[in-house]
Parts: C-alpha cells; structure tokens; sequence
C-alpha cells in the first residue's frame, strides 16, 4: 500500500501544515504551479516527490519535471498534468490522449476547485487537488490524501486549511 499527499498551486508558498498532514504519507505528488525552488527543495527533502511544472513555473522546475507524467503506483496507472480539465471537459492538450490510452487516475490542477470526478466513460478517477498556496481567488487551501493498494484507490481524505494571512 502507498500513502499519497496530494497538492497543486503552491504558488511559491508552502504551508507548514502542509508537512503535518503529509506525515504519515509515503510520497507526495504535487500538479504544477510549484511557484519556486524552494517549494521544491523542501518537499524532496521530506518524502519521494513526483511532479509535473505548471503554466507559471520557470526554466528550473520546467527542466526537473515533465509537463506530463504518466507512470504506475502499485497496480495503478496514473497521469498527472497541471492543465487538465475534468471529465466531459477535458483539455485539448489532452483529450485525444485520454480517450486513447486513459489511466485509472488522473490528476492535475491549474483552477484552484477542488475536485474529485469519476468518469464513467473512460472508467478513471480524476482528482484536482485544489490550490495548496494563498495565490488565487480560493478561500480556503485544500490537499489530498489517498491510498493505493494494489488496484484500489481508497480512503481519499479532502484537507481544508483556512488561509493565513
């Protein structure tokens, strides 16, 4: 079984309560809009990290992530994207693909809405972890923490920080 923590939308900010909840996770995987090294650099430095750069990320985190990462977890195939729309309105970046080869999980970020949306027609999970970071509109700082146990994702838990000022 692996522990997955979640995020996307950092933004450059990385809240210390972001590491409490992550815990007991085995990874973290965050969707883009790192925002900065630092962001980086503390995460790796406190569990294995997967990524992938978003729309606002430089040249650093562009040349370390890829802007697509499919890969398996466990019996699980996985996609993560920063821009990725969700099922029904998936984005042109991606939508030939999906319908092609879908993963079991999709993940990605980029709006800032939490949401978690089983599609029916392709038979995957997509999961947008909302934004972790203060930039944006959202009120409230959401994460993501699941499970994937061989060819199960389980116990998804949704996290809601209220923002600091």
């Amino acid at each position: 079984m692996t522990k997955i923590g979640l995020l996307s939308d950092t933004h450059g900010m990385l809240d210390e309560r972001v590491l409490e909840h992550f815990k007991q996770c085995d990874e973290i995987w965050h969707c883009g809009d790192w925002g900065s090294l630092e962001v980086f650099n503390r995460l790796s430095k406190y569990k294995p990290l997967r990524g992938v750069w978003g729309n606002i990320d430089g040249y650093e985190l562009r040349s370390t992530f890829p802007q697509h990462n499919r890969f398996m977890c466990e019996g699980i195939k996985v996609w993560m994207t920063h821009i990725g729309g969700y099922p029904g309105k998936y984005d042109s970046a991606v939508r030939t693909a999906i319908y092609e080869q879908p993963p079991k999980l999709f993940v990605c970020g980029h709006s800032h809405i939490l949401k978690v949306q089983y599609d029916k027609q392709l038979d995957l999970l997509h999961i947008n972890p909302g934004a972790a970071g203060k930039y944006g509109f959202h009120k409230v700082q959401t994460l993501v923490r699941f499970e994937i146990d061989a060819d199960k994702i389980q116990n998804l838990e949704v996290i809601e920080l209220d923002i600091k000022k």
